[in-house]
């Protein structure tokens, strides 16, 4: 790209997402400056460290002056407040977004703290690992992978497509919703699974006729999967959870009824059922990977994964 697309991006938070994007931005030069805060002044001093940012602040007040675009990469119950703090201090014309992974309640706690002519376009890019911090981000992250932009009525245009041509530049596809349909789709497609995810790893550690050594020794695929997932920010899950209130539990109660239908099943010996149900969950996997959002390879291409990353956490140590 001959002209980057912002003059100046400040990236409020710069764990795994936030440096994702710094090192995306990077590589495909889409911003003259890129400046940061964070919540410890270690994590700022690692960003400068590692070169995700040129300036570091300790408070996102100072990072957002002059910034042409601003990303919260913060826990969502934290983007309210944040966004009352840096108001007053945003440029005229910028366009403020974040990254949360619950919109309906990120627009009730950000909105009403934009000043008028400052361009408020809410986003979810839904990439990510159970890594977390600055040292996490690698500028693939997003490549491939679909960002979900839930502007409000009356947003202006503009804004809207350029941050849209922003992500598409850091390699997402993108789509456009409205924040209650996005958080309906990712209660099931995100968030229930990490509530089975944490819930499933801790009914392992309070089994009373299982050791903790046999869990983890004859540990099979899919409890390592769920692991994996367990593994994830409890700060972040947390909030998401009690922001995404309505929705999770409207998929819970679905979710109740299904294994309600499947532990019958069991106990009435219908094998019949058993084989549908299990027939029709391997149909949507296969629709998966043909949409190119995981791939077939043993152990879902996982292994191979982990082994960079470890050597490449071995390279930075």
């Amino acid at each position: 790209m001959s002209q980057p697309m912002f003059e100046r991006v400040a990236l409020i938070g710069i764990g795994l997402i936030g440096s994702s994007i710094s090192h995306a931005a990077r590589r495909g030069g889409l911003a003259k400056e890129i400046v940061g805060s964070a919540r410890t002044r270690s994590t700022v001093d690692t960003a400068l460290k590692l070169g995700l940012i040129s300036k570091g602040y300790d408070s996102a007040i100072e990072a957002v002056a002059g910034a042409d675009l601003v990303i919260l990469s913060v826990p969502v119950g934290a983007c309210g407040p944040i966004t009352a703090e840096i108001a007053p201090h945003l440029k005229p014309g910028a366009i403020l977004t974040d990254v949360g992974s619950v919109k309906a309640q990120v627009v009730r706690d950000m909105a009403p703290h934009v000043p008028q002519g400052v361009h408020f376009v809410p986003g979810h890019p839904i990439a990510g690992t159970e890594q977390s911090g600055p040292e996490a981000g690698f500028a693939e992250l997003f490549d491939g992978r679909w960002t979900i932009l839930t502007p409000e009525k009356g947003a202006d245009d503009a804004a809207v497509e350029k941050l849209r041509a922003f992500w598409e530049a850091l390699g997402a596809k993108v789509e456009v919703m409205d924040p209650q349909h996005h958080d309906m789709v990712l209660a099931i497609t995100s968030h229930l699974p990490h509530l089975i995810a944490f819930n499933i790893v801790n009914t392992a550690e309070h089994l009373e006729r299982v050791t903790d050594k046999e869990v983890i020794k004859f540990s099979a695929g899919g409890f390592r999967d769920f692991t994996r997932i367990a593994a994830s920010d409890p700060t972040m899950w947390r909030d998401i959870f009690l922001g995404n209130k309505e929705g999770v539990m409207e998929m819970l109660r679905r979710f109740s009824a299904d294994l309600d239908e499947l532990k019958a099943a069991i106990e009435a010996d219908d094998g019949e059922t058993l084989y549908r149900r299990f027939a029709e969950a391997r149909a949507i996997r296969r629709g998966i990977v043909a949409a190119g959002q995981d791939t077939s390879a043993p152990d879902f291409g996982r292994g191979a994964t982990a082994s960079a990353e470890k050597s490449e956490g071995g390279a930075k140590k």
